[in-house]
């Protein structure tokens, strides 16, 4: 995901959330945003967010839903709906699941925003790069991913999202059969085989 201009993503339009529209509009616009955050995680590829700007509300939901965000030095996080009577709940899902309870409360309390480097402090973004290097570090990224096996990287994010949210005992029970299920792949065994052969894996996609 990636935007122009000196915003990234400013969340909802306020707009939309007027007191002339009903409940069930109000219910749809949510429940949709909500969708998008859950497909992405969902989706069997990885998905980068390259965030040059300000990301705020939903904007900086969206950061916290990607797999990997890489952001410029002049990107901010915010999470302001407390500042204007609405209070980012639905961004906090998000929030709550990549940033340390603590940090991603003030957030949600405060309104007040995360510089680039305080959010790759805390985790909400991967790497920070000078403006001029974000499609260039981006790519990198993107470029080293598609070296892998599709089928190999589908099952891998699955899997991550599935077990993350698990206790201890039963996120290894999880793991410990898709490592099984991952050698029975077409392509868990040519990776293998590559390896033992010194040579270059040739993926099935």
């Amino acid at each position: 995901f990636a935007a122009e201009g000196p915003v990234f993503c400013s969340g909802h339009d306020l707009k939309e959330l007027s007191s002339e529209d009903d409940v069930k509009h109000h219910s749809q616009v949510f429940e949709l945003c909500a969708e998008v955050m859950t497909l992405i995680q969902k989706l069997p590829v990885p998905v980068i967010a390259k965030v040059n700007g300000l990301a705020t509300a939903a904007g900086c939901q969206l950061v916290a839903s990607c797999d990997i965000a890489v952001a410029s030095e002049k990107s901010q996080f915010a999470t302001p709906g407390v500042n204007i009577g609405l209070f980012c709940s639905t961004p906090a899902v998000a929030l709550g699941r990549s940033l340390p309870r603590k940090v991603a409360l003030e957030m949600l309390f405060t309104g007040q925003s995360l510089s680039a480097h305080e959010a790759l402090m805390h985790g909400l973004v991967s790497k920070v790069v000078p403006e001029d290097r974000l499609e260039e570090e981006t790519m990198k990224i993107s470029q080293k991913i598609c070296e892998s096996s599709k089928s190999v990287l589908a099952l891998g994010k699955a899997t991550f999202y599935r077990q993350i949210t698990q206790d201890l005992d039963t996120a290894y029970k999880i793991t410990t059969k898709v490592m099984v299920d991952n050698l029975t792949l077409r392509d868990g065994q040519e990776g293998i085989e590559a390896f033992v052969q010194k040579r270059k894996p040739v993926w099935s996609h």
